[in-house]
């Protein structure tokens, strides 16, 4: 049997936080505007439409695009030198790099958290998930919400009979793959015998497949039963159910900016000097388990250098002033080690 496809197009209608297409308006025709497009990750999108947003304010030249079409196909529109920057929840491999025709700098962002969201109306308390436990709920190896191993972590919950229907992404998506690459380094079910680690991975057959981390939001906010992946901002905007979940300390966190702070604060050694950062497993009593920095795709030489600058000096703003734009959203405010070396990196461009 085929995984089920879901078509969201008609759930989306009010969730304007979550459009997959970012677009700032034109400046008067007064003024000469600079356009500068960009494609990929919909994990970061909601902070990437305020920064626009709000950028349009401090200079109103400027013009910014942004598609929301995930992760994978953000990379492969880099590559193929059809837009002026990209965004990536997985960092570019060394190969795509050397492929960049213009070269490529990998700027960190933003920072956010991965959620597991579920629909259970009624449920008197948080989910706890052991690490085990939502492994093989995500394998599809958990048929249905009362099944013995989530009611050993939730004794005190009123769990229904009812079947577990995971949503997932259909999309190359850096989501999934953050995901994927955590529950291999934390599950040796999930790394001998699970779907891998990957942006697109095999699903077990019955899932429901969608697009985008709005995607998976809307249709696991309208489906009984349900559990799903998605960025922790749209859980927060949408004031959905998001799972406690067991780190390697064998403690249960909840997401939330605070902690997720903590997290990569806590973490900040594992950072290379190319700022290819991966946290499959992060380190901390308090830490939450699933953790992803968020990168923009720049090139490394620009044939139009008053789109070179201008692209400079918006990324060099939401370095900086954007970065207070993050919490509200849910996502995590870069630390400030980490920002100063993105504006290192930043400095490679001309």
């Amino acid at each position: 049997m085929k995984p089920r496809i879901a078509t969201v197009g008609a759930i989306f209608a009010g969730l304007t936080l979550l459009l997959p297409g970012v677009q700032a308006q034109t400046p008067a025709a007064s003024e000469a505007a600079i356009v500068l497009t960009g494609a990929g990750a919909t994990f970061p999108a909601p902070l990437y439409k305020k920064w626009i947003a709000a950028y349009r304010k401090v200079d109103p030249t400027v013009v910014l695009d942004y598609k929301a079409v995930g992760s994978g196909e953000g990379v492969k529109r880099f590559l193929a030198d059809s837009v002026d920057f990209a965004a990536s929840d997985a960092a570019l491999s060394d190969e795509q790099i050397a492929a960049a025709p213009r070269g490529a700098v990998l700027v960190p962002a933003t920072a956010g958290m991965i959620a597991l969201v579920y629909n259970l109306p009624g449920l008197n308390g948080p989910l706890q998930l052991r690490r085990d436990t939502y492994a093989a709920l995500l394998m599809g190896r958990i048929p249905r919400w009362n099944d013995a191993r989530i009611q050993a972590t939730n004794p005190g919950l009123n769990l229904p009979d009812r079947e577990i229907v995971l949503v997932a992404r259909l999309d190359s998506s850096g989501t999934t793959y953050a995901l994927t690459n955590h529950l291999s380094a934390a599950s040796t079910q999930w790394r001998d015998r699970g779907p891998g680690t990957g942006k697109i991975v095999r699903w077990p057959a019955s899932t429901m497949l969608v697009r985008g981390n709005e995607g998976v939001a809307a249709r696991v906010k309208l489906t009984v039963g349900s559990i799903g992946y998605v960025e922790f901002g749209f859980a927060k905007h949408l004031g959905m159910q998001v799972a406690h979940l067991e780190n390697k300390d064998g403690r249960y966190v909840a997401p939330g900016v605070e902690v997720g702070k903590a997290t990569l604060e806590a973490n900040l050694a594992r950072v290379p000097a190319n700022l290819r950062v991966f946290i499959p497993d992060p380190d901390g009593a308090d830490a939450y388990p699933i953790v992803s920095v968020s990168w923009l795709l720049l090139k490394e030489r620009y044939t139009d250098q008053a789109k070179a600058q201008a692209l400079k000096r918006f990324v060099n703003w939401a370095l900086q002033e954007g970065q207070n734009m993050s919490s509200e959203l849910g996502f995590i405010p870069l630390p400030g080690d980490l920002m100063v070396r993105s504006q290192t990196a930043l400095g490679r461009i001309n």
